[in-house]
């Protein structure tokens, strides 16, 4: 994703020119090691945040290292010239583990597994759906939805920053912190379904009226 990609998002602008600043000193570093990294960090926020505690802390960290790995394989491979299809394969795959190692910190935090795996399975779908939809020509993401790939990491990151700080539950509810976020990332990847398949069928529709 380029900068003229995201022009209406300040933050996202930000977001890639942070990870291309940060890119410089590892561009030396092959991509594929960077997006392994990123898998070794999501499950060590798994380990920490079954730890609970002091430990929370270092996993809100490694959650934010997974964020920061996933941007910067992509960025070296790109200004590198490493950029290939393999390499996007591993980066999609990475992608889903890290993702279900963030619904696994979710589970240690307390949510139930019926919410945990519900969670797990709407995301894959999505991401199914898509991958599906562009080979069979779709053009583009089909839509981008509130259950993208940074709602996916800020959910587990919500969740270990709340159990840290109010190690007693949420507010009101009194649910473990684990509970709450479940059941919003459930919520919010039903509604990016939703929406995506929308997207995907609006697309194909005006492939099929122009054709």
């Amino acid at each position: 994703m380029h900068e003229h990609d995201v022009s209406g998002s300040a933050l996202a602008v930000g977001w890639l020119r942070a990870i291309h600043l940060l890119a410089r000193p590892v561009l030396g570093v092959p991509p594929d090691v960077l997006t392994g990294c990123g898998v070794l960090s999501a499950l060590a926020a798994v380990w920490l945040a079954s730890l609970g505690g002091e430990a929370l802390w270092f996993a809100l960290a490694a959650i934010v290292a997974t964020g920061v790995f996933d941007g910067l394989d992509g960025a070296v491979a790109l200004r590198t010239g490493r950029a290939r299809p393999l390499g996007a394969v591993l980066d999609a795959a990475a992608d889903r583990l890290t993702e279900l190692a963030f619904v696994a910190v979710l589970l240690v935090l307390g949510a139930p597994a019926a919410w945990c795996a519900a969670m797990a399975v709407l995301l894959l779908l999505h991401e199914y759906i898509r991958a599906r939809a562009q080979a069979a020509g779709l053009r583009g993401a089909g839509a981008i939805t509130v259950a993208e790939r940074p709602t996916r990491l800020i959910v587990p990151a919500v969740a270990v920053t709340g159990a840290a700080v109010v190690p007693a539950g949420t507010p009101w509810t009194g649910w473990p912190w684990g509970t709450t976020c479940a059941v919003l990332g459930t919520g919010l990847s039903l509604i990016g379904l939703a929406h995506l398949w929308v997207g995907v069928a609006r697309a194909f529709g005006r492939s099929e009226e122009q054709g």
